[in-house]
């Protein structure tokens, strides 16, 4: 059932993202870093997204944070969702700002619920919140800072590399936290309950199976 949850958290947020995209009013922070390595290499975001996070899990292992199956997931999924979402192009492109708005928020509000069901499996955090993990601990600094930290370099970068930045953007850098903050309310869920079981732990559980 676990597992199960985890999968369903994992493609409902790629169709999130998609979501957010299809807005048409700029990407979210890391999605504006992805397109712009898409647009380096000319990849796919979705190929781009997946690069980007094994890169991110080999960085957090050698600053010594623990994966999951989760992280590991995390990586090739949501990748592939979103290049089978956009090959599919079941969702449209807004053409005019309220439209464009009311997408981006239902983007966010479709991550935040994944986010609860990707969470709430306790497989472990995904490569780019371990990210954060390992800069709060490696410099003391507020989660808040490390985080505003993190998604601003990568929207500078993405930004210089040719990726979309616009309203879109703000939008999902301040919104995100307000819409999670509603759907975990909504579910009275409270992330510090989880005990994420590490990737050494789930392969051992699965052997002796």
């Amino acid at each position: 059932m676990r597992f199960f949850k985890l999968i369903f958290g994992l493609v409902l947020f790629g169709l999130g993202i998609v979501m957010t995209m299809k807005a048409n009013l700029g990407f979210a922070p890391w999605d504006v870093f992805h397109q712009g390595v898409a647009n380096l290499f000319d990849i796919s975001i979705g190929t781009a997204s997946i690069a980007v996070g094994f890169l991110v899990c080999v960085a957090v292992a050698l600053a010594g944070e623990k994966l999951g199956l989760g992280t590991i997931l995390n990586m090739l999924l949501i990748g592939l969702v979103i290049d089978a979402t956009l090959f599919l192009d079941i969702i449209p492109t807004m053409g005019g700002l309220f439209g464009g708005i009311a997408m981006m928020t239902a983007g966010l509000f479709v991550i935040s619920l994944a986010s609860y069901f990707y969470i709430d499996s306790g497989f472990g955090a995904g490569p780019r919140d371990s990210l954060m993990v390992v800069l709060e601990r490696k410099t003391h600094l507020p989660v808040g800072l490390c985080r505003t930290i993190v998604e601003g370099a990568t929207v500078f970068t993405g930004w210089l590399l040719g990726g979309p930045v616009g309203l879109g953007t703000v939008l999902a850098a301040f919104g995100i936290g307000f819409c999670i903050q509603i759907v975990f309310s909504l579910f009275k869920f409270e992330t510090t309950k989880i005990q994420h079981e590490t990737l050494q732990t789930t392969l051992r559980r699965f052997v002796s199976l």
